[in-house]
């Protein structure tokens, strides 16, 4: 792990943790837990269909093509970080001006 970016703090916890200055205290029931939890969430039981554009689809395919992973799986992917909040229309919050309602 490069340690050229932690600061001073983070660079003595890393030396700490690689030193085995740590012992997890997570139990074989919590961690069974979190693998259900795990799974469940990632669990992909619905299918969609949509319809996008050629031109948003060619978009979503090359950028799906530079994560290495299927444009499906980003699709789900942004779907899922939009839904979390991890991801945000920074164009919803912006001022729009109201339009003027005509005059009677």
């Amino acid at each position: 792990m490069s340690k050229g970016k932690l600061s001073t703090e983070e660079k003595a916890l890393l030396d700490a943790v690689e030193a085995g200055e740590f012992e997890s205290v997570l139990t074989e029931s919590r961690k069974r837990e979190l693998e259900a939890i795990a799974t469940n969430t990632f669990k992909k039981d619905k299918r969609i269909n949509i319809r996008i554009s050629n031109r948003d689809l060619t978009a979503i395919q090359s950028r799906a093509s530079e994560e290495g992973i299927p444009y499906q799986t980003f699709v789900s992917s942004i779907i899922h970080k939009y839904i979390s909040g991890s991801l945000q229309d920074l164009t919803a919050n912006k001022h729009v001006r109201p339009t003027q309602e005509p005059r009677n």
